[in-house]
């Protein structure tokens, strides 16, 4: 019985090297895991400024609720200014035109120029250029067309403008 008593002694005198080793193999991965674990709590909290969890989410969350305050007044800005954009200018388009073409007098000094908005609605403005006079005509526009006449130099200087829209 002493025999066996010295006999298992001896063997674990002979294995203590190899059990130390291996634990203190598993203390290094430990405390190795440790460390990442304590690293990746720092990020997560914020770094060295945050002393806890719920420090850190609270801030988290008020910085969250700035963000969306942000972005609400931000695409209410972007609707306003959309509606501004349509209710502008967006097409326009001049036409210059002689309107004495048959008589040999004259020049291209006349014009007709068109404004529109994107909803076709604007104003047509026409100029009519003589030696003795200049006469100036607007004609309002409501959905591409027109309640008054349009001279074909008019309705030429609205096609375009509307193109220019599309």
């Amino acid at each position: 019985m002493e025999l066996e008593a010295i006999i298992s002694r001896e063997t674990i005198m002979e294995s203590l090297p190899i059990i130390l080793g291996t634990i203190s193999f598993i203390i290094l991965i430990l405390l190795l895991w440790v460390i990442r674990l304590e690293i990746r709590l720092k990020n997560i909290l914020g770094g060295h400024k945050s002393k806890d969890l719920e420090t850190s989410l609270n801030s988290v969350h008020k910085d969250l609720e700035k963000m969306n305050a942000f972005s609400e007044k931000a695409v209410k800005k972007i609707d306003s200014m959309d509606e501004r954009i349509k209710k502008s200018v967006q097409g326009i388009e001049t036409i210059r035109f002689n309107p004495f073409k048959g008589t040999g007098s004259g020049g291209n000094h006349s014009f007709a120029t068109a404004m529109l908005n994107e909803k076709g609605d604007g104003v047509v403005i026409s100029s009519i250029y003589s030696r003795e006079r200049v006469s100036i005509y607007a004609k309002p526009i409501e959905s591409h067309s027109s309640k008054y006449d349009l001279s074909e130099e008019e309705k030429m200087a609205l096609g375009k403008a509307a193109e220019k829209i599309k």
